[in-house]
């Protein structure tokens, strides 16, 4: 037991070597561009697809430093890349002089909370064990992954075990690779910068970090100073941020009976980054501030205003380029 526990923190000091914290001096951040393959892969409606080669070839056109690639199908799902694919695709990244950054996984660890004879969490735990493997074989450190949505008339604590439980076993897995598992703030559970906080606390390992963005702190109201507070907060895990912008277009049901409108949830649309209604300049700003050390990812994740083409996705991506800058 003592062997294999040995093996274990070596393989988690693997993981971690490679993750760079905030150092707290701001002369040590760097503007380091990062392109999400989900940009490009024809999920929202009206949007292009490109295979995965046209997606690097487009990343190096464009002049960003390195991809994230989405693992799932059309891109780089774990069904189509065998030994021989894994191996083709490391060289190719290499060859375009391109960073793989990180794998981009899809999880949800409340999945099946309701049928407790299915071992939902370990399913996925060894799902993101074989993301970790595929991205150690492909060149890169580190996977996305997400924690949980909430399921209605389930105990909450219940869900949120099932998260921690989850993590705990993904990351273990993930150590045996050299991977780092970094979360994003994007499922229910766990959300806000402080839930995340503590989950992180409570999953207590050196290879489970945060992929922190600016998306769900401002829908969840934060100001310009709370937003700057989220950051310091999630400091000791931050290693990896994405952004993208969006445009508000408030929604209304009819009610004939009242001859009146009754407000709905709003409907989101993804348009270049600075041209919505999230606060980069703050975000980025004090990423700086705290002398962030990772990448800063750009997404075109919604249906995007100009439409789909890969002129307008071209277009939007530049916009990232030229915006970050002022941050150099």
């Amino acid at each position: 037991m003592k062997i294999l526990n040995l093996s274990l923190i070596l393989s988690l000091s693997l993981s971690l070597s490679a993750q760079k914290l905030p150092t707290g001096n701001p002369a040590d951040f760097k503007v380091k561009t990062c392109l999400h393959s989900v940009s490009y892969m024809g999920i929202w409606r009206g949007q292009a697809t490109l295979t995965v080669d046209e997606f690097l070839l487009k990343a190096k056109e464009l002049g960003f430093d390195g991809v994230m690639l989405a693992a799932k199908k059309p891109h780089l799902s774990l069904i189509d890349y065998d030994e021989a694919a894994r191996i083709k695709l490391r060289a190719r990244i290499k060859e375009l002089g391109l960073e793989l950054v990180c794998l981009a996984g899809y999880t949800d660890f409340t999945a099946g909370v309701d049928k407790a004879g299915i071992p939902m969490t370990e399913i996925q735990a060894i799902y993101v064990g074989e993301l970790a493997r595929l991205a150690r074989d492909l060149g890169t450190n580190m996977v996305r992954i997400y924690t949980g949505y909430e399921r209605p008339d389930l105990p909450y604590d219940k869900q949120y075990a099932m998260v921690v439980e989850g993590l705990q076993m993904a990351g273990k897995i993930a150590a045996k690779y050299g991977v780092t598992l970094i979360i994003q703030n994007h499922h229910d559970i766990a959300l806000h910068h402080d839930a995340m906080k503590w989950l992180l606390d409570e999953v207590n390992l050196p290879n489970v970090k945060a992929a922190f963005d600016c998306w769900s702190p401002t829908l969840e109201g934060l100001s310009k100073e709370e937003m700057k507070k989220a950051i310091y907060t999630m400091k000791p895990y931050l290693v990896h941020t994405t952004t993208a912008d969006y445009k508000e277009l408030p929604r209304f049901k009819y009610e004939h009976l009242q001859t009146n409108y009754i407000p709905l949830v709003s409907q989101m649309r993804a348009v270049p980054i600075g041209e919505g209604f999230l606060d980069y300049k703050t975000f980025i700003g004090t990423l700086k501030e705290i002398g962030y050390q990772g990448y800063i990812a750009y997404e075109m994740c919604e249906v995007l205003e100009g439409g789909g083409s890969i002129e307008n996705l071209d277009k939007s991506a530049k916009k990232f380029l030229e915006f970050v800058k002022q941050f150099r």
